[in-house]
């Protein structure tokens, strides 16, 4: 037996040694933890899982939210990429402009987390635009305009619409339930533009950029004919329709007047937080609503797209737009 033993010892060693590694390899290679009383680490939480800093609890993703394919990594969205619900930033910068209350006054849209009805656009716009959008009317120097008929309050020096006098010299606003619109037929010229984007293209979306014409001209100047009675909002909506370039506007009852919000599919805040419509008349930016500008005969529309507040085309974003 001796000899035996002898002569196979490495036959025999050999396997034991190879059992004795993979029970070793069974017991510490993490194959059945809880054999020994441990426990299996848990999966790491992605940053899109993790919790709040604050502590609260983070909201539970569905399995269906991502799909095997995608994974979640931080990152960075160019230039003009849409980002809902923060608005994008200015194309350039401009300072805070003060509001009434003394306090620094928001551009449109910046940082809101819903959207915002006509209301509250114009009444940003109000509070921006200042005395600036009636331009050499001083404090209290309302003579002239109640002259035109315009009622104001005497406590705050605006109308029920909230509209500050005018300029000596400019229309006053007509309410468009006033208006008596006549079959006397006038000319004006209309014009609507975008110029402004061509120097801002990498903030509006891409796929938006066929849109916007190379010369920026959307709707160049053309001789139009208009009733008496009728508005700069009545000539657009038509002349629009007729040429048929998309328009979309919505209805401000405290204003007393429609907003004009996108003309050919580009809106307010597409290139930037600052961004929208406004109009001119006879190169004057009007601080009321465009359906109370009363048309007369030669006047000059011009519909122009502003992409920081109206100082890039040489006024002041108003409640005219």
């Amino acid at each position: 037996m001796k000899d035996f033993l002898k002569r196979h010892q490495w036959k025999i060693i050999i396997p034991v040694l190879a059992v004795c590694v993979l029970v070793f390899a069974f017991w510490y290679g993490g194959n059945a933890p809880g054999l020994r009383g441990w426990e299996a680490a848990a999966p790491s939480i992605s940053l899109a899982a993790a919790a709040p800093p604050d502590g609260s609890a983070a909201p539970e993703t569905p399995a269906s939210a991502v799909s095997p394919s995608e994974t979640v990594s931080p990152s960075v969205s160019p230039p003009g990429a849409s980002s809902e619900p923060s608005a994008k930033p200015s194309p350039s910068p401009s300072p805070a402009r003060p509001s009434p209350s003394g306090g620094a006054s928001a551009a449109p849209g910046a940082g809101s987390g819903h959207a915002l009805s006509a209301d509250e656009k114009l009444a940003l716009a109000a509070e921006i635009a200042g005395d600036k959008s009636s331009a050499g009317v001083q404090k209290g120097d309302t003579g002239y305009s109640e002259g035109q008929g315009m009622q104001l309050d005497p406590s705050t020096g605006k109308d029920k619409y909230q509209t500050d006098p005018v300029p000596s010299g400019k229309p006053v606003p007509v309410e468009p339930q006033d208006a008596r619109i006549t079959d006397m037929a006038y000319t004006c010229t209309l014009s609507v533009r975008c110029d402004t984007i061509l120097d801002n293209m990498s903030w509006l979306d891409q796929e938006k950029h066929e849109l916007v014409p190379p010369d920026g001209v959307i709707f160049p100047a053309t001789k139009v004919t208009f009733y008496e009675g009728e508005s700069v909002f009545n000539v657009l909506q038509r002349e629009m329709k007729k040429a048929k370039i998309q328009m979309e506007f919505e209805n401000t009852p405290m204003y007393n007047s429609a907003y004009i919000e996108g003309i050919n599919n580009l809106y307010e805040f597409d290139v930037g937080e600052l961004s929208g419509w406004m109009y001119k008349v006879n190169d004057w930016f009007p601080n009321y609503g465009c359906s109370r500008y009363q048309l007369k005969d030669g006047d000059v529309i011009e519909w122009v797209y502003t992409c920081d507040l109206g100082i890039d085309v040489g006024g002041y974003y108003s409640t005219g737009s």
